[in-house]
């Protein structure tokens, strides 16, 4: 079963503040943050961590509604809500979220940036807002990352 976008996304920002020191993650990480996930989670789980698609714009994967709920704050950090009451169904998702959040949240912003404008999904659609990444190329990209 996928989840809310909303809660995922909230649930990386609140985990930033911790595994960075108490910086807030800002509306461009965020972005790459919730592609990766979205493809380690289509990769290990054969089903996808939320519905919503994601669009490949200039500056890297874009989940728009989660861009657009968040675009007033800018370049500027973003505090999660911490009142949100949110735990996935499986420990293994858990799991695998934390290792996510461990292994690319430490990258700047540009620095996922750079990344994800290397790789076969961005790379495979026109670059332009409305494009979106299908699941499917995600996935089997993703799928070629997982450590055996």
């Amino acid at each position: 079963m996928a989840y809310d976008v909303k809660d995922i996304a909230n649930l990386l920002l609140l985990s930033a503040e911790s595994y960075s020191g108490g910086e807030l993650m800002t509306n461009m990480k965020l972005q790459k943050m919730l592609y990766y996930q979205q493809g380690f989670h289509l990769a290990y789980f054969d089903t996808p961590l939320f519905d919503d698609e994601i669009e490949a714009w200039m500056y890297g994967p874009v989940v728009k509604s989660v861009y657009n709920h968040y675009k007033r704050y800018g370049k500027s950090g973003i505090a999660g809500d911490n009142g949100k009451q949110f735990s996935f169904n499986l420990p293994t998702e858990s799991a695998l979220f934390d290792e996510v959040n461990r292994v690319y949240g430490r990258f700047s912003a540009i620095g996922l940036m750079e990344m994800t404008h290397k790789e076969r999904p961005w790379k495979s659609v026109p670059i332009r807002e409305g494009s979106i990444i299908p699941k499917s190329t995600i996935q089997s990209f993703f799928k070629t990352r997982l450590k055996k």
